[in-house]
């Protein structure tokens, strides 16, 4: 999706390159970085309305999506 905020380029502007080595080496990151991509763009879809989601859900994806920011931070700091 393009325009889509809160990529992990941005995120994490300065781990670009220990991201993708983390990637292609480690299946679980991967599985990270492929679960926060899907909980980022459910929130931006949600949040320009394009899925009509009640709040409640809203805040839920929000929550999901900060947690596996943090998982991925975590393991980026390992």
């Amino acid at each position: 999706m393009s325009n889509t905020p809160h990529t992990l380029h941005e995120e994490f502007p300065g781990e670009i390159d220990k991201i993708h080595a983390l990637k292609t080496t480690d299946a679980h990151f991967a599985r990270l970085l492929q679960e926060y991509d899907a909980a980022n763009d459910a929130v931006h879809r949600a949040e320009t309305r394009v899925d009509v989601v009640s709040s409640e859900h809203e805040s839920e994806l929000r929550k999901k999506r900060s947690r596996l920011k943090d998982d991925i931070a975590r393991a980026l700091r390992a």
